[in-house]
C-alpha cells in the first residue's frame, strides 16, 4: 500500500500514504449493505441500502442493442436478466403469456357444472369478497355468465355482520331465492363446513379462489385454486379475479377467450394490482393489457372514479393509478360495510349513476381515512411510550375498533416499527384480526401453528386474518412472539431497500432515458419501480411544501441541476439545509407542468454524504484492496496528464535538496489544486503510480524524485489500468 516497493517492512507501517487520512471518521463502510440514514420521519425509512451488483457490461450492451434505453438495460441487468432472449421473455405481454385455463386443477369440472346451469336456466349466485379483488371478480363473472346466456345474481357479505367468506346465513338467504349453484370468487377454499351445509339445502358450490388451502379441501362440485397442492398450473400467483377470468374463458371456449379478455381485462388488472399479486409472467401481461383497456373504458362508474382520483384527461393509467387512486376508493366501500355500492359502480351503465356512486365512494374513503388515522394515533402513542411492545412483533387489541380499517393501520405500524403486526378488533368478547408481515415472515404458516386458538383464519404469506375469542388473545400473543423470535434470532428485524443501479453520469437522468423505463411497466410486487442511487449530490435549495408535510429540493451533481421531492418528510425532520451534500435513493419520474416535461427524483431515502476527502479516501482504499468501483467512483480517482504534470512540478520544488518529509502536510499541499480545492484521491493515485513506475521513492522518511533515463508510460501502471477498466465498463 506504500508508494514505493523499496520500503522495508519496518518503514511500511509508518510511511503508508493511507494513514495520512485516517482522521476522517465518517468514511463509507466497506462493501456489502450500507446502513441507511434514519431521518426520523413518520414513514418508511431503511436500515440498509442493498445496492445490487451491476450486470456485466456485455449484457448491458446486448440489451441496448435490442433497443432498450441504457437506464432500462442497466436495471434489467442488475436484476439478473442475462441477455436479449431472457429480456424478451420477461417483457413479453402477448398471447403467448396466457396459459390454458384447463391446466388449472378441477377447471374441467367447474366449467361442466356451470355450463350445465347456463343450459338449464338455473339461478347461479356469484359469491365474492368485499375487497377490490373480490368485488372486481364478482362483477366480472356475473357479467360473463349473463353474456353467455346464464341467469346470475351477485352476493357480497357484509363485513361487520357476516365476516369473510361463505356463511350459513347467506346460504339460507340464497337458497330461499331459488339459487341452486353458488360460485365463489376470491373466497371459499377454507369453507368446508359451509359447502357441506349448502349441499344439505340442495345448493351446490363451485369454489374459485387463490388463497392457501388448509388440510381439508371443501367437498364441492369443483375447487379451482392455483395454490392447491395438487394443482400444476404454470403460474400460481393469479389473483381471485384472475381465476374468475379463467373460468369465464373456459366456459366461452378458446375462440372467445380473447373477446373476454378485451371485455374484462380492466377489471382483472384492477383486482390483481389491488391485491398486490406478483406482476410477472401471466399477471404482467394481464395487467399491462388491462391498463390499456382501462384508459378507454366504457364503464361510466370507472370513468368517473378515474376523474375523482385525479387522472388527467388523455393520461394513461398505470399500476400506481390503481394502487393509490382506484383501489383505496373501491376498498373503502367494503371497509365501511357498503361493498355493494362499489359493485354497482362497476356494473352500472348509467353515466349519472356512475358519477353519483363515484362521489359516494370518495366520501366513504374520506370517512375511512379519518377513522384509520384515529386508531393509528392511539396505537402509535402506546408504542412510542412502550417500545418493548413492538419487539419482536406488534399485537394490539381494541374494543370497538372498526374492522374495515385495522388492516391499513397494521400496514402502517408494520412499516414504522419494522416487524409483523397483528391488529385485533374486539366486540362482545370476539376479536377479528388483520395481520401484516414484515421482513419475509410467513403469516399464513404462523397462523397455522396457532390454529387451535382461532375460530377461523386464512390469507397469504404477507397479509392474513383470523377470528379469536378474547380469552385466547394472551395465549396467541405469547405463541406468536415466540414464533417471530425464532424467525429473527437474537437480532431485531431491519428494513432494507434494494437499489437497482448507481447513477454514474447524470446525463442518464434525461427525459428520454426515464421514459425508456416505461418498458418495465407495470410496476408492483415482483417487479418494483426502479430505485437508483445518486451519491454526493449538493443541495442547492430546499423548502417544505404541501402544508409543511413534504420536502422539495433542488440538487446538483456533475454540474447538472435536478429537482427532487420527498413525501412525508420535511426539512426539519430530515435535518437538511442548503449546502449539504447527500446520498439519495430515488425513483426517477417525469414531471409535467404547463406543457413542459422534466425529470424529478422521487426520494425513497437519504443520508448525509461523506465529504469529498472522506469519499476519495474510501474509494482509494477499495481500489487498493481490489474491490470494484462504479464508473463515477473511478472517475473521481482517475488522474489526468495535467494532474501528473502539476504534481511532478510541485514535488520538484518541495523535494529540492535532500527531499521532503513524507507526511500529512506534504500530501495536503500536493492535493491542493489551482482552484483551491483538494483532490486527495487523484493525488494518492498519482503518488502510487509514480512510485510504481520508479519516478519517486521514500528514503529515511523523505520523498525523493527519480529522474528516468527514458520516457515512462504512466498508463501502464496497475492502478491506472484498473481505473480505465472500471470507466470503460470492462
Amino acid at each position: 500500500m506504500c508508494i514505493s516497493s523499496q520500503i522495508n517492512a519496518g518503514q511500511r507501517k509508518k510511511m503508508c500514504w493511507d494513514g495520512v487520512l485516517a482522521d476522517f471518521k465518517q468514511a463509507l463502510r466497506k462493501g456489502g449493505p450500507r446502513r441507511g440514514f434514519d431521518v426520523g420521519y413518520d414513514g418508511m425509512k431503511y436500515d440498509y441500502w442493498n445496492v445490487r451488483t451491476p450486470g456485466s457490461p456485455a449484457v448491458r450492451r446486448e440489451l441496448e442493442g435490442a433497443g432498450l434505453a441504457p437506464l432500462c438495460a442497466a436495471v434489467l441487468a442488475a436484476r439478473g436478466i442475462g441477455g436479449r432472449e431472457e429480456a424478451g421473455q420477461f417483457l413479453a405481454c402477448g398471447p403467448e403469456r396466457f396459459h390454458d385455463p384447463f391446466l388449472l386443477k378441477d377447471m374441467d369440472r367447474a366449467a361442466a357444472r356451470v355450463g350445465k346451469a347456463i343450459e338449464t336456466g338455473e339461478t347461479v349466485c356469484v359469491y365474492g369478497d368485499y375487497d377490490v379483488d373480490g368485488i372486481t371478480a364478482t362483477c366480472l363473472l356475473t357479467e360473463a355468465l349473463a353474456l353467455l346466456g346464464g341467469r346470475a345474481v351477485s352476493y357480497i357479505p357484509d363485513r361487520s355482520e357476516e365476516g369473510y367468506g361463505l356463511n350459513p346465513r347467506a346460504v339460507d338467504r340464497l337458497a330461499a331465492q331459488g339459487v341452486t349453484l353458488i360460485v365463489t370468487v376470491d373466497c371459499g377454499i377454507t369453507a368446508a363446513a359451509e359447502v357441506e351445509y349448502a349441499r344439505s339445502l340442495g345448493v351446490e358450490v363451485v369454489v374459485t379462489d387463490h388463497h392457501h388451502c388448509k388440510t381439508a379441501i371443501p367437498d364441492a362440485a369443483a375447487v379451482v385454486d392455483p395454490r392447491r397442492p395438487d394443482c400444476s398450473y404454470p403460474f400460481p400467483e393469479l389473483a381471485g379475479v384472475g381465476v374468475a377470468l379463467k373460468l369465464a374463458q373456459a366456459l366461452a371456449g378458446p375462440d372467445r377467450a380473447g373477446e373476454l379478455l378485451r371485455r374484462f381485462g380492466e377489471l382483472a388488472a384492477i383486482g390483481t394490482v389491488a391485491d398486490v399479486m406478483r406482476l410477472t409472467d401471466e399477471n404482467r401481461a394481464l395487467v399491462r393489457q388491462g391498463l390499456a383497456l382501462l384508459a378507454r373504458t366504457k364503464r361510466p362508474g370507472l370513468r368517473a372514479l378515474l376523474r375523482e382520483a385525479g387522472l388527467e384527461p388523455g393520461a394513461v393509467p398505470t399500476a400506481v393509478t390503481i394502487g393509490y387512486g382506484l383501489a383505496p376508493r373501491i376498498n373503502a366501500a367494503g371497509r365501511m360495510e357498503q361493498a355493494m355500492v362499489a359493485l354497482e359502480l362497476l356494473l352500472t351503465r348509467s353515466v349519472d349513476r356512475g358519477e353519483e356512486l363515484a362521489g359516494i365512494l370518495c366520501s366513504l374513503n374520506r370517512e375511512r381515512q379519518a377513522i384509520e388515522l384515529d386508531i393509528y394515533r392511539q396505537c402509535d402513542g402506546v408504542l412510542e411510550e412502550n417500545p418493548a411492545l413492538a419487539r419482536p412483533c406488534v399485537v394490539m387489541a381494541g374494543e370497538g375498533w372498526h374492522q374495515g380499517v385495522v388492516g391499513i393501520v397494521a400496514s402502517r405500524l408494520a412499516e414504522k416499527y419494522a416487524c409483523p403486526t397483528f391488529m385485533i378488533s374486539l366486540e362482545h368478547g370476539l376479536g377479528k384480526a388483520s395481520c401484516r408481515s414484515f421482513g419475509g415472515f410467513n403469516l399464513f404458516a404462523a397462523l397455522e401453528a396457532c390454529a387451535h386458538l382461532f375460530e377461523a383464519y386464512g390469507g397469504h404469506e404477507m397479509a392474513a386474518g383470523f377470528t379469536i375469542r378474547e380469552e385466547n388473545i394472551p395465549a396467541f400473543q405469547e405463541r406468536i412472539r415466540r414464533l417471530v423470535s425464532q424467525y429473527t434470532g437474537d437480532s431485531p428485524m431491519e428494513s432494507a431497500i434494494d437499489v437497482d443501479a448507481e447513477v454514474d453520469d447524470c446525463a442518464l437522468l434525461s427525459t428520454v432515458q426515464v421514459d425508456g423505463l416505461a418498458e418495465l411497466e407495470p410496476f408492483g410486487s415482483g417487479n418494483p419501480k426502479p430505485v437508483l442511487l445518486l451519491r454526493s449530490a449538493a443541495v442547492v435549495s430546499c423548502c417544505d411544501v404541501g402544508g409543511g408535510r413534504h420536502l422539495k429540493m433542488r440538487v446538483r451533481r456533475d454540474g447538472v441541476p435536478l429537482d427532487a421531492i420527498f413525501f412525508s418528510a420535511n426539512c426539519a425532520q430530515c435535518g437538511v439545509s442548503a449546502g449539504d451534500r447527500l446520498d439519495l435513493l430515488f425513483h426517477p419520474q417525469i414531471n409535467e407542468f404547463r406543457g413542459a416535461r422534466s425529470v424529478q427524483l422521487q426520494i425513497c431515502d437519504l443520508r448525509p454524504a461523506p465529504t469529498r476527502a472522506q469519499l476519495e479516501q474510501e474509494l482509494f482504499r477499495r481500489l487498493q484492496e481490489g474491490e470494484a468501483l462504479s464508473r463515477w467512483e473511478a472517475g473521481l480517482l482517475l488522474p489526468s496528464r495535467q494532474d501528473f504534470t502539476r504534481l511532478w512540478r510541485f514535488l520538484e520544488r518541495a523535494c529540492a535538496g535532500e527531499g521532503a518529509d513524507a507526511g500529512p502536510s506534504l500530501l495536503k499541499q500536493a492535493a491542493k489544486g489551482p482552484d483551491g480545492r483538494y483532490a486527495y484521491g487523484r493525488t494518492l493515485v498519482c503518488l502510487h503510480v509514480m512510485g510504481d513506475r520508479g519516478l519517486l521513492a521514500v528514503e529515511r522518511e523523505r520523498v525523493c524524485l527519480r529522474r528516468p533515463e527514458r520516457k515512462v508510460d504512466l498508463e501502464q501502471a496497475g492502478l491506472m489500468r484498473q481505473l480505465r477498466m472500471f470507466i470503460n465498463g470492462a
